[in-house]
């Protein structure tokens, strides 16, 4: 410093302390101080900024007139017990986007063409620079208006206004997986709206809802089924017909089954890829409530031959 004139001249003017104090803390970091500083003491600051800081630059939300993917959608599918159980085939009708006909999806009337975005000059992009401190930031995004095309419809299509799709009916088969649980979600990938200028389709959801059975009830991979049988048949057993997924079947009561009892039917429940369950029968007796003298009769009959047994 001393064997340079202009800075000799700067620190006998200031001396050590006078050149600390003279720019604050917050001086030192305002971009226009750095000049001045460094202008003072017979520095280039553009040249040195440029060298150290160049690559500070940073660039963030870079836009790119990319194609734009379709939509997806959301829709449910209701189905039976026996199609959850045993798994199906179930058809869906749902409204989706599809390229429109007339304009071939460029969202221009036919003949009129497209023209310049006045929005972006045709460059399908906008860019906003901004420095601060050391860092220049550079946020380009697709412009709003050409969707990063860079161009736009002369005159928008009369049956699609521009959009490039109109919605079309679809009838949609949904295939249902055995041992599906209500309230699954199924993903049919590329059934959704389709996509925008060239771009891939959405994908559709299917949210599948299992319909109460009448007579059944599931639990995980079994199905329950509550079977009422008289007094007379749990004492001395006999045959009854229970409902299945599969149907009717026969079943027999042992002698002296007992209110709450369980008879499994194997192979007769819930099919799935960790396996098949059973069906459950819970025996419940049913009492009689309306009795004729008769019956009354023989029951306090079978009362007193019990109490003497």
């Amino acid at each position: 410093v001393l064997s340079d004139p202009e800075k000799r001249r700067q620190y006998d003017m200031y001396g050590y302390e006078g050149i600390q104090t003279r720019y604050t803390a917050e001086d030192i970091f305002n971009r226009t101080i750095f000049r001045d500083i460094f202008t003072e003491f017979g520095f280039d600051f553009e040249d040195l900024f440029n060298r150290f800081f160049r690559d500070f630059t940073v660039t963030f939300q870079r836009g790119a007139p990319t194609p734009e993917r379709g939509r997806d959608i959301e829709t449910g599918a209701e189905i039976t017990l026996e199609q959850a159980a045993y798994g199906a085939e179930v058809e869906i009708n749902i409204p989706r986007m599809r390229r429109c006909p007339r304009c071939g999806g460029s969202g221009a009337e036919p003949n009129k063409g497209m023209m310049t975005c006045p929005s972006c000059g045709g460059t399908g992009r906008i860019e906003e620079r901004r420095i601060t401190g050391f860092t220049q930031m550079i946020r380009i995004t697709a412009c709003n208006r050409c969707g990063g095309r860079g161009v736009i419809p002369a005159e928008p299509c009369s049956e699609c206004k521009g959009l490039g799709l109109v919605e079309r009916k679809a009838r949609i088969r949904v295939k249902i997986p055995p041992g599906i649980e209500d309230g699954a979600r199924l993903v049919l990938r590329g059934e959704g709206d389709e996509g925008r200028f060239g771009g891939p389709p959405g994908d559709l959801y299917v949210t599948v809802r299992v319909k109460p059975h009448p007579q059944l009830e599931r639990r995980g991979l079994d199905i329950i089924y509550e079977a009422e049988i008289s007094y007379p048949k749990a004492v001395l057993g006999g045959e009854i017909r229970v409902p299945t997924l599969r149907g009717e079947q026969k079943i027999k009561i042992p002698p002296g089954t007992e209110s709450g009892s369980i008879i499994r039917l194997r192979g007769l429940g819930v099919r799935s890829p960790y396996g098949v369950g059973d069906q459950l029968v819970r025996i419940k007796i049913k009492v009689p409530k309306n009795l004729t003298p008769r019956m009354r009769e023989l029951i306090e009959e079978l009362a007193r031959l019990m109490d003497e047994a």
